[in-house]
Parts: structure tokens; C-alpha cells; sequence
């Protein structure tokens, strides 16, 4: 129901931002004149890109998966995932990024992004995961998987040949997924959420000249509502050269931060079976290399 409304919102504003910009009628002098010489190729004029891209990120995740007992829910251990569980720190990742342009003003970004982890580790104390409880000097195997699909709608409210700055909004489709086990005693413990996040934000393009550009955005969310505490936040800035009309290549920057928190008072009654109770606090950020086509 949440992702029906933020899309039906999200393509009302498209549609009204759209009928803002009526197609020009064709002028009758206008054949007359010479043809207007077309605008340098940058990020501002490209009606279509792929950015493929390189990330060596630095990861940090707070995990807490909480106890469902007698019907009642039980806090679990408030864990590191890179201290207690032993997951890497750090990441080598590739991404994806389409741009499409609706006449001048009008873009729609989409992205997607997948970070799966695996930790290996001997315990130096226990820890209640989930429904589990993992013993003391005990070998667990754990595993993180992270998927975040985002659309984006912007509208540039300043639009010229060398800066665009535009307002927007967005819908982000977050799944997190958690297991854990120990084969010794063969317990294992797996349990996963998907959310729906819409977000607001700014970005912009700064033609520094014909081959060079910046760029820049931010997008966040926050949202505390009786026992759900969420925030989503992107922040991303590039500088990129543009060595042919239609290939560009550049470096950057982006720190992304997703918080989850959704839990009762301890002693109070569980919720339904499908929903899942605790907390999910990851900060990924990192530079990054890329290639972009478009035209």
C-alpha cells in the first residue's frame, strides 16, 4: 500500500510538472532562419546516460535481531558486524545508473545497488540473534545481504547551458536479509525485511567548460512513527571529462546511510509473524571511478 501511494504521488507530480512545459508551435519565420547551432554535449543537454561504476567502499553496520518468545518479544545482542561477526570493513563494488530526460526540465534517475557479506568468526561472547542464541567460544558463520532499487523524479527549477539545480522526489525499495549459524550444533537463524522509503532531495550540474563537468545530489528520508525509527540518506558528487561526445569518464564520491529500527518495549506482545523487529543501522561511503555514455 505504501509503494501504490508513493508512486501514484510520484507520477502526479511528474504529469503536473510536464504540462508546465507545453511543446512550443512551430513559428512560421522561423524556417526562414539559419539553424541554431547545437548546444556543447554535458550532462545538462544529454537525454539519455549509463554510468557504470567502480567502488571500493568502507562499510559499517549495526545489527540487533530481536527474540519472539511466548509471544512476547526479547531485545537481542546490539552487534558490530564487522567486530563480532568478522565481515569485511570494506568492499569492492560495481553499480549501475540510468538517466532518462523528459524534454528539458524533467529527468528520471534510476539505480541499484547490492552489497552481500559473509563473516566467519569464533565468538568472544554470546549473542542472542534472533530466535538463536550463538554460545561463547563457538564458530558462527553469518551472512548480510543488502539491496536498495531507487527511482527518481527531478524537476529543474534553473535550467541553463552552463547550470541546472533541480528538486525531486523518489522512491527507494530496501530488502536486508540476516543469517547465521553454527554447524557444530546445527542452529541457524535467518530472517529478512523489505521497505519502502519515499525521498526528497536536490541536485545539480555545473558546466565548468566544453569537456568538464560537476555534479552533486543529496536525497534523504526520516520518518519516527510509534516503534519504527527510519532514515534513508544519499549523498554523491563526481567531477567527470568529457573525452568523447558521447563517453565521459570521471571520479567521485558517495556515502550512503540506511537506518532501520522497528521494535516493541521489551514484555510487550510480538507482532505478526512476517514482521520483523529490530534494527539495521549501515553506513556505506567511499571514492569511486566510472565510465558514462550517453547522447
Amino acid at each position: 500500500m505504501r509503494l501504490c501511494f508513493a508512486l501514484s504521488a510520484m507520477l502526479l507530480f511528474a504529469h503536473a510538472a510536464l504540462a508546465a512545459d507545453p511543446p512550443k508551435k512551430p513559428v512560421a519565420s522561423d524556417t526562414l532562419k539559419p539553424p541554431k547551432k547545437q548546444a556543447s554535449s554535458s550532462p545538462i543537454t544529454d537525454r539519455f546516460a549509463l554510468r557504470v561504476l567502480y567502488w571500493p567502499a568502507s562499510i559499517s553496520t549495526d545489527l540487533r535481531l530481536d527474540r519472539r518468545t511466548a509471544g512476547l518479544i526479547v531485545p537481542g545482542t546490539e552487534l558490530i558486524a564487522e567486530d563480532d561477526l568478522g565481515m569485511p570493513d570494506s568492499k569492492n563494488e560495481g553499480r549501475a545508473e540510468m538517466m532518462f530526460r523528459l524534454r528539458e526540465r524533467n529527468r528520471i534517475r534510476v539505480d541499484y545497488m547490492k552489497l552481500s557479506r559473509v563473516g566467519d568468526t569464533v565468538l568472544d561472547r554470546q549473542l542472542i540473534f534472533g530466535n538463536q542464541t550463538f554460545r561463547i567460544n563457538e564458530r558462527a558463520q553469518t551472512q548480510l545481504e543488502w539491496r536498495n532499487l531507487t527511482l527518481t523524479y527531478t524537476r529543474s527549477f534553473l535550467y541553463t547551458p552552463r547550470f541546472e539545480l533541480g528538486f525531486g522526489m523518489g522512491i527507494s525499495i530496501l530488502e536486508a536479509r540476516a543469517r547465521g549459524e553454527v554447524t557444530a550444533r546445527n542452529v541457524r537463524e535467518h530472517q529478512e525485511a523489505v521497505g519502502v522509503f519515499p525521498t526528497f532531495g536536490f541536485d545539480g550540474t555545473w558546466r565548468i567548460s566544453k569537456r568538464w563537468a560537476f555534479t552533486g545530489r543529496a536525497q534523504r528520508f526520516t520518518a519516527h512513527v510509534d516503534e519504527f525509527q527510519g532514515s534513508l540518506a544519499d549523498y554523491h558528487a563526481d567531477l567527470q571529462y568529457r573525452w568523447r561526445e558521447n563517453f565521459a569518464f570521471g571520479l567521485g564520491y558517495t556515502k550512503l546511510h540506511t537506518l532501520v529500527d522497528v521494535g516493541n518495549d521489551p514484555g510487550d506482545p510480538a507482532p505478526g509473524s512476517n514482521d520483523l523487529t529490530g534494527r539495521f543501522d549501515q553506513r556505506i561511503s567511499g571514492p569511486e571511478i566510472f565510465i558514462r555514455a550517453s547522447f
